[in-house]
């Protein structure tokens, strides 16, 4: 059932040591390309999130490198993706000719849940996508695709409205959408699309905050309410009678202020 919740509120994330974490770099095969990843599992994490990048970004991005500790610090791992080759970004910041290639940053994200999965280790484990700007169309395409299998999607600043209609409306995995309370045209397109979904979902402003989530404290509430939506729903899956853990509405506004290289894994 979909509710509207405008008093709801986000909570901040505890003060406290994370869990020791795995690093480890990974090359993930995505057609006759390769991707490089940068892969960390705490001890007995709970859940992994792929993350999208946006036009222009990386996995060395850091502001997803932010939400990324944040994550692993409640026991979820992470995959930071280049989901472009050190060729097609030196294309791209001459022509812009990949940011907007969706249907390309759509097949590598399935191609790197394929991979995770592949992996012994992974093969069961629950999984999640974060995206932003661009990469956010990209995750949901992706969680359409993959249906149940897909726990979570968080978009953070992102183009939900480029994965079209028919696409949020088949969306199965529960969807959080953070947009800056200033990045104005964004939020309108973030509603927009958050109106065609049918899932669990969740609009969530983040008062004052730009389109980088550049003010004070603004990211740190965008850390907050990805962990506490993918604590909430990675577990779930995990602890889903009946299926195994790789099957896995509202409105609110924010307030608090919150390696080695290996090939295979």
């Amino acid at each position: 059932m979909t509710m509207k919740a405008h008093d709801a509120k986000s909570q901040p994330l505890a003060a406290r040591p994370g869990p020791a974490v795995e690093s480890l770099e990974v090359r993930i095969p995505c057609g006759k390309a390769w991707l490089y990843g940068d892969l960390a599992l705490p001890a007995d994490f709970s859940g992994l999130v792929l993350f999208a990048h946006g036009s222009g970004s990386g996995r060395h991005s850091a502001r997803n490198r932010q939400v990324a500790a944040a994550l692993q610090n409640v026991g979820i791992g992470t995959l930071l993706l280049d989901l472009l080759t050190a060729e097609e970004e030196q294309e791209d910041l001459r022509t812009g000719e990949h940011r907007f290639d969706i249907a390309l940053l759509t097949r590598r994200m399935q191609d790197a849940t394929a991979w995770v999965w592949a992996q012994a280790p992974l093969k069961n484990t629950a999984v999640g996508y974060f995206g932003a700007s661009t990469g956010s169309a990209a995750a949901l395409i992706a969680a359409a695709r993959l249906g149940a299998r897909i726990s979570a999607v968080v978009s953070r600043g992102g183009r939900p409205d480029l994965a079209g209609p028919v696409v949020l409306s088949s969306l199965k995995a529960p969807t959080l959408l953070i947009v800056g309370g200033a990045d104005h045209g964004v939020i309108e397109l973030n509603e927009q699309a958050y109106r065609h979904m049918s899932c669990e979902k969740h609009l969530a402003i983040v008062p004052r905050a730009t389109h980088l989530f550049e003010e004070p404290g603004a990211l740190e509430q965008v850390c907050a309410l990805a962990a506490s939506w993918f604590t909430r729903h990675l577990q779930q899956a995990d602890t889903r009678p009946g299926e195994p853990a790789l099957h896995g509405a509202n409105r609110t506004e924010a307030t608090h202020r919150p390696t080695t290289s290996k090939e295979p894994f």
